[in-house]
């Protein structure tokens, strides 16, 4: 469960920062998850920066999973 939770948070800060990238920058076109989504047109920055935020806190959830003893 501590290996799942672990690559989930990695995708979801990838994606973000690769959100946040392409928005100031231009790179990553087409690459990452919030470009090819059609609602967030106009919310980007926003989305990208949700998506960091969510990545670092299922990282921290996998922390306490794996640090619990049964």
């Amino acid at each position: 469960m501590n290996k799942i939770l672990g690559f989930i948070s990695f995708v979801l800060i990838v994606q973000g920062v690769g959100g946040v990238v392409h928005y100031f920058s231009g790179w990553f076109d087409g690459w990452g998850l919030i470009n090819r989504v059609g609602f967030l047109q106009g919310y980007e920055i926003f989305a990208a920066c949700v998506l960091v935020v969510l990545g670092v806190a299922v990282g921290a959830a996998s922390d306490k999973v794996g640090n619990r003893a049964d």
